[in-house]
């Protein structure tokens, strides 16, 4: 499972860059903009709803979790976590988890 989660994290990485990078590239660092367009309709709210409150779940289960079964290197989890999202940050803590608790 381990390197299963490894490979899982890096489509959840490629992906969202894949589609985030075009539109920094079209409308540069616009935080308005970007806040504007993520909410611009219900449909988009309700996903961005969604992947807000999947992401501080994640973060609290990192800290927790990580704690309680000592994850070394829980931090790149919640880096990755805010710098891309659960996509990247879910599996990146699992294979890290894994390795910690099967190495």
């Amino acid at each position: 499972m381990k390197y299963l989660y490894l490979i899982l994290a890096i489509p959840g990485l490629v992906l969202p860059y894949g589609a985030f990078i075009p539109w920094l590239v079209s409308n540069g660092v616009d935080p308005k903009l970007m806040a504007a367009q993520a909410f611009e309709n219900n449909i988009a709210a309700f996903a961005w709803l969604d992947v807000i409150v999947a992401a501080v779940v994640l973060l609290f289960f990192i800290m927790v979790d990580g704690k309680r079964n000592k994850v070394k290197s829980r931090g790149y989890a919640v880096i990755g976590t805010l710098c891309v999202g659960v996509s990247f940050g879910l599996p990146l803590y699992l294979y890290l988890r894994e390795k910690q608790l099967y190495s």
